[in-house]
């Protein structure tokens, strides 16, 4: 049964207008963070972070969006203010499990799906053996495999490996959150620049919360070494396969400055997922919703409008629009646009 938790004050940082609850459900407290509807009867909209994010990876994203869907973010297990789960599973398949547990136990479902990174993998396995849950399906930057990893993204991978997670503790022990932003904010956007200053400072706090959570490394290391195994599974569990399966409609968005998933994989993506929508912004990096708030929140808006999501004309000639020097392939026929 669901049950709103009180958030513990001071947890994480709130932007304006945004609310945080802790859901509970056996097993598992999920941290969910939401804005309210500008009108009521909006279609809803889940939001999944990849590793070492959490929910406030979409507080520039979901302003954008508030008028035509319901928005709220997870905090996936072990990240942002959601604890461990109790039975330690961090496999995209138990980050999985835990998405569909709380559709199921919140009532949202099916809602239009927007993941990035690990939370990309998350949700197409989701989307693949859960399809009446999923609307539509947006991916970030996914984590599907890849057989040449970019030399940028092995250093995360080795993450996964027993033992390198301490060692890199021990080794970084001296650096302070100012240099562990700095150097995530360069390995995540295409122009780190694009950051602002109160950007760079709510970064620094919100990394100090982390660090200071006996969890954090533990959390990182086992979704690390998920993702790793998620890619070495073949047959019918295979991300590949399963991308084959998912049946929503499906936009990919992809930069060209991404460190962490190789720019080459798009066009192999947009071929996999049946109905299939490609964005490519080539000085985006990895996180693209944070980075480019505004172009993704139009194509999103187009996914909406070609699904018959967006309900008035006003609404659909709002999608109409540059986009940031974006370009554009439609894959659900055998022509394409830019």
């Amino acid at each position: 049964m669901l049950a709103a938790v009180a958030p513990k004050p001071g947890a994480v940082g709130v932007a304006e207008g945004e609310r945080l609850d802790s859901v509970a459900l056996p097993g598992l407290t999920l941290n969910v963070r939401s804005r309210p509807s500008v009108r009521s009867g909006l279609p809803p909209a889940l939001y999944v972070h990849g590793l070492g994010g959490s929910s406030l990876n979409w507080s520039a994203l979901m302003p954008l969006l508030e008028d035509v869907v319901d928005c709220a973010a997870l905090d996936l297990p072990g990240f942002g203010d959601s604890p461990p789960p109790d039975d330690g599973d961090y496999s995209v398949t138990g980050h999985a499990r835990a998405v569909i547990r709380y559709l199921d136990a919140s009532g949202r479902g099916p809602v239009h799906l927007v993941a990035n990174s690990m939370g990309g993998a998350v949700s197409t396995r989701v989307a693949a053996v859960r399809p009446d849950l999923v609307r539509t399906l947006t991916l970030i930057s996914p984590a599907l495999p890849e057989l040449r990893v970019q030399r940028t993204a092995m250093p995360t991978g080795l993450l996964a490996v027993p033992g390198v997670a301490g060692l890199f503790t021990r080794l970084t022990k001296e650096w302070t959150a100012e240099q562990r932003v700095r150097g995530v904010l360069g390995l995540c956007y295409g122009d780190p620049g694009r950051v602002t200053p109160e950007g760079f400072r709510a970064a620094v706090r919100e990394m100090e919360r982390r660090l200071a959570l006996p969890y954090f490394w533990d959390a990182m290391a086992r979704s690390a070494r998920g993702i790793v195994n998620a890619y070495t599974l073949g047959g019918q569990h295979g991300l590949w396969r399963q991308a084959e399966r998912v049946l929503a409609p499906t936009l990919l968005v992809y930069g060209g400055r991404d460190q962490l998933v190789s720019y080459r994989v798009a066009r192999k993506a947009a071929a996999a997922f049946r109905s299939s929508t490609l964005l490519t912004l080539p000085d985006a990096g990895h996180v693209a919703m944070m980075e480019y708030p505004e172009t993704t929140a139009t194509a999103v808006r187009e996914l909406l409008a070609d699904t018959g999501e967006l309900a008035g004309p006003d609404e659909l000639s709002e999608t109409r629009g540059v986009r940031d020097g974006g370009r554009v392939s439609d894959h659900r026929d055998s022509g394409s646009r830019s």
